[in-house]
């Protein structure tokens, strides 16, 4: 604006428009590269080339290295993004509910998490080695599951003592891991719903009897 003519001075105002719309492409080809990243991963168990990376997302080598300066950076960048989706998915069903209700909940939002992210979860494993990072996402990953487990059973864990509580909610988040669902679902053959069927009779199990409402 000119304060002396009160009319917008266009090459001004014009200079942050263009920066944001820059800023907001590479935000998008950012993210277009992690989709590629991990559909490449659900197609084969072989971590992918950034020639293979590119190519399905659509931009040259260089850009992905633009964005990410190696692929250790793009693995920790997808891992992220796939634990901020899934804890997405986990609080649009929160713990409400009879005991039948709430199991049937929990266990169907884990089985989506565990049939979509299955392929991340191996090449996370599989390629950690020394990184500090990696490491740090797998541990976090893991208490995620647990204290959506202390959340969705908080009636049941209740009734039990410290050490208790942790051995059962231990032993259920190590049945409901995602090598768990992979031997269910391609080992064995079983469905979605015979899957979940399975865990919600397990996780019931293992269980202590739900407090009776006084």
């Amino acid at each position: 604006m000119d304060p002396r003519t009160g009319q917008v001075n266009k090459s001004s105002d014009a200079k942050p428009v263009r920066t944001d719309g820059r800023r907001l492409r590479s935000v998008r080809t950012r993210q277009l590269i992690i989709d590629a990243y991990l559909l490449l991963l659900r197609e084969s168990p072989q971590i992918p080339t950034a020639a293979a990376i590119a190519r399905r997302a659509g931009y040259s080598v260089r850009s992905v290295f633009e964005r990410f300066p190696d692929l250790h950076t793009l693995r920790v960048a997808a891992t992220d993004y796939v634990m901020s989706q899934a804890s997405l998915q986990a609080a649009g069903h929160p713990p409400k509910g009879n005991r039948a209700l709430r199991l049937k909940t929990h266990v169907e939002t884990r089985g989506r998490v565990c049939e979509e992210w299955l392929p991340l979860w191996r090449a996370l494993n599989a390629n950690q080695g020394e990184s500090a990072e990696l490491k740090d996402r797998i541990r976090r990953a893991r208490e995620l599951v647990i204290r959506r487990l202390e959340t969705m059973y908080e009636p049941e864990l209740s009734t039990l003592g410290p050490v208790e509580r942790q051995q059962t909610v231990l032993a259920i988040e190590a049945l409901i891991d995602f090598e768990s669902w992979a031997r269910m679902r391609h080992m064995f053959g079983l469905t979605y719903e015979q899957a979940c069927a399975l865990w919600v009779s397990a996780i019931d199990r293992l269980l202590p009897p739900t407090p009776s409402v006084s």
